[in-house]
């Protein structure tokens, strides 16, 4: 009785240390990905895919250049005093429309100025585009999946209130993960600031949580459950925030003002039927347009016309000069 005791335990110690390994394994490849180096710090790198992608962009990039009208700014994050970073561009004309504009994982701000071009050359918009924690030419060891850089981005957009003016009628657009913290911002209400007036989420998650859940599965073909409880309270450990409260589905039931939900209908990274209870977690007012076709995150790419006439007309209903 007492051996078979002894084997028993020894046999929960190891599947104890096998799963907190597996969850601290997953912890790093999720937080701390090989990108982070690799694609999103490399500046000069970002500028070349982006002008692959997007060469209708460099004309305009180089005249912003010229004309030093591409800005850099920095700021202490009041969080953990990280220093961060974002580049702005003020409109050719003086306006109050401003658009903060919010990248995905391991992307970076210059990955987001085809966004700032719609808004920037297309619709006339000042901008504003941050480099996330752990991102771009910002400070910071992991990814945090927009919960703790929705705190950032409230930051940024008091700055782009001091930049470009107090007058400033805002919304906030976020793509994939920057979508998911656009819409973690909105929930935000009791830090609501007056000048925003609507936001845009382009193929965010319903939560972390759920993200992650999906990933295993496809990747990896593993159940949610323990991997995921641990990896979870890992990252509590290590960071300061879980997977399970990181939920943009329950930020968005505490926002009040418009919100435009964009989805490609063949999305599957951050899979279409996330898109579903978003839109019915959020009170009117409300907009949703699934894209025919579109895959994660490229709905504006093939769809440019559609998508800055359509992102056009819901922000022109609310913000106006």
């Amino acid at each position: 009785m007492k051996k078979t005791l002894i084997v028993l335990l020894i046999a929960v110690f190891a599947a104890g240390v096998l799963l907190g390994g597996a969850g601290y394994f997953m912890v790093n490849y999720a937080l701390l990905p090989a990108a982070l180096e690799t694609h999103s710090r490399q500046t000069e790198d970002s500028y070349n895919a982006l002008y692959r992608e997007y060469p209708e962009t460099k004309p305009w990039i180089d005249s912003l250049k010229a004309a030093n009208a591409l800005q850099e700014l920095y700021m202490e994050s009041e969080q953990d005093g990280t220093r961060l970073h974002a580049l702005y561009v003020k409109a050719a004309r003086p306006t109050r429309r401003t658009a903060v504009i919010v990248h995905g994982y391991t992307d970076n701000a210059v990955g987001m100025l085809p966004i700032g071009y719609m808004y920037s050359r297309q619709l006339g918009y000042n901008i504003l585009l941050p480099d996330l924690h752990a991102h771009g030419l910002s400070g910071g060891e992991a990814v945090r999946m927009g919960w703790l850089d929705r705190l950032d981005v409230l930051e940024w957009m008091d700055e782009a209130c001091r930049l470009f003016g107090d007058s400033v009628q805002m919304v906030v657009h976020g793509i994939s993960m920057g979508a998911a913290t656009t819409m973690m911002v909105s929930g935000e209400a009791q830090r609501q600031m007056p000048y925003v007036k609507c936001f845009v989420e382009d193929c965010g998650y319903t939560s972390v949580w759920d993200e992650f859940k999906g990933e295993l599965k496809s990747q990896f073909h593993l159940p949610a459950f323990p991997l995921l409880n641990v990896a979870s309270l890992l990252c509590q450990w290590r960071y300061g925030w879980n997977f399970q409260e990181a939920s943009s589905l329950e930020q968005v039931k505490r926002c009040a003002l418009p919100m435009f939900f964009i989805h490609g209908d063949a999305d599957s990274y951050v899979p279409t039927w996330m898109v579903y209870p978003l839109y019915e977690a959020k009170p009117e007012p409300k907009e949703l347009w699934l894209v025919p076709g579109a895959a994660h995150a490229v709905s504006y790419k093939e769809n440019k016309a559609e998508y800055t006439r359509r992102v056009g007309a819901f922000v022109s209903r609310y913000i106006n000069d």
